[in-house]
């Protein structure tokens, strides 16, 4: 460069409006360059508060539901009468239903165990950490993938019968392969769905499958855990 440039030397702690100096920071200084700080809060008194009086809104509320409903307690326990069906809570009824599908051994530990595995280890790879939709990338690849993964797995859940594991998984996979199709900008709905990552599928198929499995388990078994429909 030809030309010179003058620099002198200041002691500033703004960079933006000082940019053709050199600036020494001293202890008291700190480089500036952004704007002002926006309005901050304290967590005390501010947040603290507005915490406990959530907290004892809910208190109240639980105290009158309370007041006006039963809890839905039976007798008391007897070895001698077994109630048919005996259900688990409501948490637990998912994973009853899938021991009317699966052997015990697959249903109550192999099946939870690779849940909680994939837990623990999903933290530790880098799966889609850009969030990225499924179809970006190498969409040809995925598309071979996916319809093979989804009919060995509903081949596994039709030969044991798991008919209420088999149709959300279906339902979910079938949406997910005519997203791929979906022109962009058709509907909003679509698009939506086209942007999603695999990790909401994934987090869908979960939540779809435990909330079937819940109801089927809570309304529509009976004595034997055989099926019998609610409103009969």
């Amino acid at each position: 460069m030809s030309e010179k440039i003058p620099y002198t030397t200041a002691i500033d702690s703004d960079a933006e409006r000082s940019p053709r100096r050199i600036v020494f920071l001293t202890k008291n200084t700190s480089a500036k360059v952004v704007g002002e700080r926006p309005r901050q809060l304290m967590a005390y008194p501010h947040l603290v508060l507005r915490e406990m009086m959530v907290l004892m809104a809910l208190i109240i509320v639980l105290a009158v539901l309370a007041l006006f409903w039963d809890a839905p307690l039976e007798q008391l326990a007897n070895p001698l009468l077994t109630p048919n069906p005996a259900k688990a809570p409501w948490y637990f009824l998912g994973l009853q239903e899938l021991l009317h599908y699966f052997p015990p051994v697959v249903a109550g530990v192999i099946l939870p165990g690779l849940v909680v595995v994939a837990l623990v280890v999903i933290p530790y790879f880098e799966l889609n950490a850009k969030n990225e939709p499924f179809w970006s990338g190498n969409s040809a690849r995925r598309f071979l993938f996916l319809p093979t993964a989804l009919a060995v797995l509903a081949i596994v859940l039709a030969v044991f019968e798991a008919w209420t594991v088999l149709v959300p998984t279906a339902v979910l996979g079938l949406a997910l392969i005519l997203v791929r199709f979906s022109r962009q900008g058709k509907s909003a709905f679509q698009d939506y769905l086209r942007s999603r990552p695999l990790s909401w599928w994934v987090m869908t198929w979960f939540i779809a499958v435990s909330l079937i499995l819940t109801v089927v388990g809570t309304y529509f078994r009976g004595p034997g855990w055989s099926w019998v429909w609610p409103w009969r």
